[in-house]
């Protein structure tokens, strides 16, 4: 078949962190599922797609490596790239939709993609804990899609977020490390329990905490992180007749001998060493420091940071695991407490 105009089924979203190429490959493959393309269509060489996309030739390139090393292409020395196999379909068109992307949440996402794997084409979107942008991307989707993978997590006016899942999302709905209120209809989750998680925690962690006597947690005023956190910390404290404060600004903070300072941004933890490395106090006797999500990096430092932190892999293999046995139930990710010198 010659070539006909294929850049109208190909539209790169620039709001989408999903890579280019793959962009570009997930696009022929669902213009292929609409019969829009056909067997032994000739595609475009790799040149003119980078040049009608604007686009690296390296990413062209690597949109047909892609597509070539799943069989749905194959290339002719002198003739160019063809449609291959039509005879296929993606189950799964998934929405997926961030608050940030960090550490943890690559992990979530790497082991989510993996469990998946070719079952499933992945939009990938981050909305930086911004309610407007979170309602932005819903409502500008690109296409209809079979899933819709939330983590809903925002710094302020989140009290409509449920409203616009409702209004947007008319596929399988799965919220992802936190739960909301007001989901019309039937959905999966999967999640931490956060008041829960930091009182049990810190419940397995009496032995090392009894040489302190408050217990201080970093928690910036315009945080994206559950006011959960500070309710299961106020209800260890008073069982267990610990003093407690809710530190706004560590910049200013001073730091006493008899402390534990709990930290749940990794910017935190490094202002937090370095005020505390500045004083003659010793990590782990004198203060004691309690970080919130696993690292490697955190193994190392101090000779070992404490930490409280689910398991993120599991996590994102429970969510795409949820997706593909058409699963709604409500599955709470276990947290766990890693003590290391610092406590």
């Amino acid at each position: 078949m010659s070539l006909s105009n294929i850049y109208q089924y190909i539209r790169l979203d620039n709001h989408s962190i999903t890579p280019k190429y793959l962009q570009i490959a997930n696009a022929i493959i669902h213009a292929i599922e609409l019969r829009q393309l056909s067997a032994d269509y000739l595609l475009p060489s790799i040149n003119d797609l980078s040049y009608e996309l604007e686009i690296s030739r390296d990413t062209a390139e690597k949109a047909y490596k892609y597509l070539k090393k799943r069989g749905i292409i194959k290339s002719i020395p002198g003739k160019g790239y063809f449609i291959g196999k039509t005879d296929f379909e993606h189950p799964y068109k998934v929405f997926l939709l961030f608050n940030k992307l960090s550490a943890h949440k690559k992990i979530i996402y790497d082991s989510f993609v993996a469990t998946l794997g070719d079952k499933a084409a992945i939009d990938f979107y981050i909305y930086n804990n911004d309610y407007l942008l979170f309602k932005k991307l819903l409502a500008n989707q690109k296409q209809t899609y079979t899933h819709y993978v939330i983590v809903p997590h925002f710094i302020d006016n989140y009290q409509h977020a449920a409203n616009e899942i409702n209004l947007h999302c008319k596929g399988y709905v799965l919220l992802l490390d936190k739960l909301i209120d007001g989901i019309a209809t039937p959905y999966a989750a999967v999640y931490e329990n956060f008041e829960k998680d930091i009182y049990y925690a810190l419940q397995q962690a009496l032995p090392q905490l009894s040489k302190y006597q408050t217990i201080k947690i970093i928690f910036p005023t315009y945080s994206y992180f559950p006011q959960e956190i500070i309710k299961g910390l106020v209800s260890f404290c008073n069982e267990y007749a610990f003093n407690y404060q809710i530190v706004h600004q560590l910049a200013t903070e001073p730091i006493c001998k008899g402390e534990v300072y709990i930290n749940l941004m990794e910017e935190d933890l490094v202002v937090l060493l370095d005020k505390i490395l500045s004083t003659t106090l010793q990590v782990g006797s004198h203060v004691g420091i309690i970080s919130y999500n696993e690292t490697p990096l955190k193994r190392f430092l101090l000779n070992g940071i404490t930490t409280i932190s689910t398991n993120f892999s599991d996590m994102g293999i429970a969510a795409a695991q949820s997706i593909l046995e058409n699963s709604y139930t409500h599955y709470q990710v276990p947290f766990s407490l890693t003590v290391r010198q610092s406590l």
